[in-house]
């Protein structure tokens, strides 16, 4: 059997690397007793929520309490409000009709000052 074959990513910050033969990896997944691929999958469910925390971290460090915001809702309707206060996956958002929102970083535009109403 072909063992799958991995080569590190030039200067990537994760230090990851990339699989280069991804039908020799298939193959080898496919012949994994239920035990390994139980495993596996542990790990592999871990690493992906380790790299959407980081990507949830480094967005939600553009903001700040106090940074004035916009987002779009449900229904494509414009909020604008404050960040109140920042949290694992989220920001706290008081909007300026008073309403309060918990908004995903990756939703919210910070305003500047010309922008605020």
């Amino acid at each position: 059997m072909a063992r799958p074959r991995f080569h590190r990513e030039g200067a990537m910050p994760t230090d990851a690397f990339k699989l280069e033969d991804r039908v020799g990896a298939a193959e080898a997944i496919r012949r994994l007793a239920e035990e390994d691929l139980l495993y596996l999958n542990h790990l592999i469910v871990e690493r992906l929520k380790l790299i959407s925390q980081a990507r949830s971290t480094s967005l939600m460090a553009a903001f700040g309490p106090g940074d004035r915001v916009e987002f779009k809702d449900q229904t494509g309707e414009r909020k604008t409000g404050a960040v109140i206060q920042l949290h694992k996956k989220t920001a706290s958002i008081r909007t300026d009709d008073g309403q309060l929102w918990k908004v995903h970083p990756a939703y919210l535009r910070r305003l500047n000052a010309a922008q605020n109403p």
